[in-house]
């Protein structure tokens, strides 16, 4: 069973396929919607020995010319430096506007891979085949490009999108259990921000998507992508409606920050992020404690983290809150959810509140 979903954006409109056993003719996919001169696969290492001979070898069949680069795994890996490397490599193979970028991996991989096909000869096109939960649902969908600065994750990017999204659920059976559940957050995050039956999905089938049930997965991704494909449809660029995308994203990227990106996975970070949003907005009565106490269940049932760490201050968390995109002219902007399925977007929550809301997450 295949899904097709579509991403309409005028010019920039693109297919999304989800279902299993894709991998193997991704070759046959990317022919029907371009015709490149020369492709270059991106992956992470990690992956490198699963997926990318099946990807090159089903490409390679359709008569393509094929290149292959493997990056180092880990948030690290969104450098300058491995940035370079695939300026290096298309510069090398002497690749043009004709030619296509993969990026075949997690987050990271899509991340770096697409900033680096936008800003090539000013933009050439690429294709997201992510492998993990949390590239699948969110970060191969909407166009967002980017690598990590040491002052702030994502600071320095691009929007560029895909012209094909192909999620192969199958990927997923070689992810460890904690990958799949920092994974998840995405979805979770989709059910509080704008869809609830989506939430309530998670919470009834929990069981099932952890032990990798196809049909529930590829329902789940489904209306994950759709969800955010509508949103992305509506406002490309962030300008209004799409910031809702980052519920918990401020204060995780805090996070990730202050520990420079090696102690928590994305989706981790994430969770300890909604907790405190949902936390300020409790505390703020604008989002009922029954709502929190659901929202907070769930990631609990996940098995995710919701209290940021003893060792570093709460102070040195709200420091680096300000060096997030969202702050406008120095004022914070934070997604704060009001219900199960809908969310606000305030920049005017007094310090005090915030830094009480964080020191009630430790």
């Amino acid at each position: 069973m295949t899904k097709i979903l579509r991403l309409e954006l005028k010019d920039h409109s693109y297919p999304i396929y989800v279902g299993k056993d894709i991998l193997s003719h991704i070759g046959e996919y990317l022919l029907q919607k371009l015709k490149p001169s020369k492709v270059l696969v991106v992956s992470d290492e990690s992956i490198v020995q699963l997926y990318t001979p099946i990807v090159t070898g089903s490409l390679v069949e359709q008569g393509l010319d094929v290149y292959s680069i493997d990056i180092p795994s880990g948030e690290e890996s969104k450098s300058l430096e491995q940035f370079s490397r695939i300026q290096d490599s298309l510069i090398e193979k002497q690749f043009d506007r004709s030619s296509i970028v993969i990026a075949l991996g997690g987050g990271v991989v899509g991340d770096l891979t697409g900033f680096a096909a936008a800003v090539y000869m000013r933009g050439i096109p690429f294709v997201q085949i992510p492998t993990t939960l949390q590239a699948q649902v969110d970060a191969s969908v909407g166009g967002k490009t980017a690598i990590n600065h040491q002052k702030g994750k994502n600071l320095i990017g691009a929007f560029h999108q895909p012209k094909l999204v192909l999620i192969d659920v199958n990927t997923l059976e070689s992810l460890p259990k904690p990958d799949i559940r920092a994974g998840l957050i995405e979805v979770i995050k989709m059910g509080v921000i704008r869809d609830e039956p989506l939430f309530q999905l998670v919470e009834e089938t929990l069981d099932g998507i952890i032990d990798l049930d196809e049909r529930v997965l590829i329902e789940m991704i489904s209306q994950a992508c759709a969800g955010k494909a509508d949103i992305v449809a509506k406002d490309e660029k962030e300008s209004s409606l799409r910031m809702v995308l980052n519920y918990g994203h401020t204060f995780g990227h805090a996070l990730e920050a202050v520990t420079e990106y090696k102690k928590y996975r994305h989706g981790e970070a994430v969770s300890i992020g909604m907790n405190c949003a949902a936390r300020l907005a409790a505390n703020l009565k604008i989002f009922s404690e029954s709502d929190f106490q659901r929202q907070n269940r769930l990631l609990r049932d996940a098995k995710l983290p919701v209290t940021f760490p003893q060792e570093h201050s709460h102070e040195e968390i709200y420091a680096a809150m300000y060096h997030d995109k969202k702050v406008i002219d120095g004022s914070l902007r934070l997604i704060l959810p009001i219900e199960i399925g809908n969310v606000v977007i305030r920049d005017d929550i007094p310090e005090t509140k915030v830094k009480e809301a964080i020191i009630q997450c430790y």
